[in-house]
């Protein structure tokens, strides 16, 4: 039996909420381009209908398609700049109170001898 994605059957609100306001503002994007549908999954190198999920927020709709979307309206740029590291204050004052280098599973064998 297979398992439901709990994510895109009952998102948090927040997600939820983001993903729609990116699919409204893609959408505006294209309109503001002039371009169809057509246009931008051709450009994109898909098919209409995952343009057309992105702009409706679905949230079952891969990431890629969303960033390649950014891509063709020339809107990339924030997106890489997403969960940053250095712009990321919580994990900095958290990584500064452990002095923890990186996150480990403790599981198998180190080299500390």
């Amino acid at each position: 039996m297979a398992r439901k994605n709990l994510l895109v059957e009952a998102p948090p609100y927040e997600v939820e909420q983001a993903i729609d306001s990116l699919g409204r503002n893609l959408r505006t994007a294209r309109l503001r381009r002039n371009m169809t549908i057509e246009q931008v999954a051709e450009k994109i190198g898909t098919g209409p209908r995952a343009v057309m999920d992105a702009e409706k927020g679905k949230l079952a709709t891969g990431m890629a398609v969303y960033a390649a979307l950014l891509w063709a309206y020339d809107l990339l740029r924030p997106f890489r700049d997403l969960a940053d590291p250095l712009t990321d204050r919580e994990g900095l004052a958290l990584d500064q109170l452990s002095g923890r280098e990186r996150a480990r599973s403790g599981k198998g064998l180190d080299n500390d001898f």
